[in-house]
């Protein structure tokens, strides 16, 4: 039996039934009447809702080190969030870490826009072409300024920046790959406020 391979957006196989692309209000509404639960490991992409990749040892870790490593440098307005939603246009993604503005207490009723980020990081290994397309288009048109993955294929970080959306066809303008012998800006707010070595995210 064939299956129908075509796409509905890069990265994104067809489901060989009808689908349809549901609203960030929609998503919400299954969230709060328990269509969706927090078991469901998935997450609002440009409409659609899609599947979470299962994480694995190296990720976690790899995860776990860059939490330690950015927010001992982080000035005392920002704030560090791990795997938690932050809401665009069209989507809620889960970034794997956000650094966002402070206080905590700002995200009680809402979860962080566009507007209150300052760095979005993925951990990539098996997401790694998902990441740099899917994420990327996604924050690229969100105009979210800096934009990090952690390479766990190749032992590197890739730095996004000067993002152009919201037009058609959002991509990031520059990319500085980063290897185990260098260190990472930390941009925030269009100012350097410190530097990570690489070492102390991979290696």
């Amino acid at each position: 039996m064939s299956i129908n391979t075509s796409t509905y957006g890069p990265g994104f196989p067809m489901a060989p039934f009808p689908v349809r692309r549901f609203t960030v209000d929609e998503y919400h509404r299954m969230i709060q009447t328990g269509i969706l639960t927090e078991d469901d490991r998935v997450e609002l992409l440009e409409g659609w809702i899609t599947p979470k990749m299962a994480h694995n040892p190296p990720h976690d870790c790899a995860l776990a080190r860059a939490d330690e490593a950015i927010r001992s440098r982080l000035p005392s307005a920002w704030r560090v969030r791990i795997q938690c939603a932050m809401t665009t246009t069209d989507s809620e993604p889960e970034p794997d870490l956000a650094i966002v503005l402070g206080p905590s207490t700002r995200y009680a009723t809402r979860h962080p826009g566009p507007q209150d980020v300052g760095i979005l990081v993925e951990v990539s290994d098996s997401t790694l072409a998902h990441d740099r397309n899917d994420k990327g288009r996604l924050y690229a048109r969100e105009r979210i300024a800096v934009y990090w993955i952690i390479n766990l294929v190749d032992s590197r970080v890739e730095v996004y920046t000067d993002p152009t959306g919201p037009g058609a066809a959002p991509t990031y303008r520059q990319r500085q790959d980063h290897g185990l012998q260098d260190d990472v800006p930390l941009l925030l707010a269009g100012q350097v406020v410190g530097t990570v070595p690489v070492t102390e995210l991979l290696g």
